[in-house]
């Protein structure tokens, strides 16, 4: 049983790290994405690859890591909640609701996202506002002193939930549509060319299942699809946590007026999907360390 346990934390280690190294590697796309979709004023008037030049001429090639501490205190325990919390919430929905299968994974995957989320939210916000921060206006000196700000300036502990509507929202169809994505093309995949993209499984060689570069291209089109249909959410999103910082907060105090008003302003291309093509690019490399590492912390920790 001991070994068991220890099994939980080195693997809740090896995701942690997998998470803080992927998340470094994309630290800069994340940097420019949020100063995209929330219209920061130095950079408005500038594109994706622009901004990606125009960050570390005007605030050095450590401004494009702004906010990635806060990031890295957060990645950690986000991923052990999200793990442990989907494997009580799969035991509940069997037992409780007697559903089982595709279904009961996509409920857990969502209420563990979910449930992680909300406890981490805090420090996403925090961190938000220290990537929008410009050098030479800054208001946050660093993560401790931001905490103290937001909780002294915008209402106490309600402050650092503004936007978690938008996000929870999201949440669902995110998850749902990935896994719905990922399930059909497997199955037209595999029912159309079975020798080229499948192989026998090793449990069950009866069974097939996808080659893994098929699996991960497929994942990487069901996250693409997720994410085009939840993109407008996280604008809204990180315009709520903005909130205080930005000139028209006023304006997005709910979910639904921030959506309008970005709509009105910018409209779709330039608003409610701006920066889209950098969460792409993102997502790419992102996915690509997170396996890799982990794969190699498996090694390390001996977990295979």
């Amino acid at each position: 049983a001991a070994r068991r346990d220890f099994y939980w934390l080195r693997s809740f280690i090896a995701g942690g790290i997998a998470g803080c190294c992927a998340k470094t590697t994309t630290a800069p796309l994340d940097r420019v994405k949020i100063l995209l979709q929330a219209h920061n004023h130095h950079y408005k008037h500038l594109g994706v690859f622009s901004t990606l030049c125009a960050v570390p001429k005007k605030e050095g090639y450590l401004g494009l890591y702004k906010g990635n501490g806060a990031m890295m205190i957060r990645i950690f325990p986000y991923g052990a909640i999200q793990f442990m919390a989907f494997d009580q919430y799969k035991k509940v929905i069997k037992k409780q609701l007697g559903i089982s299968g595709h279904v009961h994974r996509l409920m857990a995957g969502s209420m563990a996202g979910i449930t992680a989320v909300i406890c981490t939210y805090p420090l996403d916000m925090v961190r938000v506002r220290l990537a929008f921060q410009v050098k030479g206006e800054h208001k946050y000196m660093g993560i401790i002193h931001a905490f103290k700000m937001i909780y002294t300036k915008e209402g106490g502990f309600s402050g650092f939930y503004r936007g978690l509507m938008p996000t929870v929202v999201g949440m669902a169809p995110y998850a749902g549509f990935s896994f719905f994505t990922f399930g059909t093309l497997k199955s037209i995949g595999l029912a159309q060319a079975p020798n080229l993209l499948g192989r026998p499984s090793l449990d069950n060689p009866d069974v097939l299942v996808l080659k893994t570069h098929v699996n991960l291209l497929c994942g990487g089109i069901a996250g693409a699809i997720a994410q085009t249909i939840s993109y407008p959410l996280d604008v809204t999103r990180r315009r709520m946590q903005l909130g205080a910082v930005l000139p028209d907060s006023e304006k997005c105090l709910t979910m639904v007026q921030t959506l309008k008003y970005v709509y009105q302003q910018h409209g779709v291309r330039r608003g409610l999907y701006r920066g889209l093509s950098l969460n792409y690019i993102r997502c790419i490399p992102s996915q690509a360390v997170a396996f890799t590492t982990y794969e190699l912390m498996k090694q390390f920790l001996h977990l295979n």
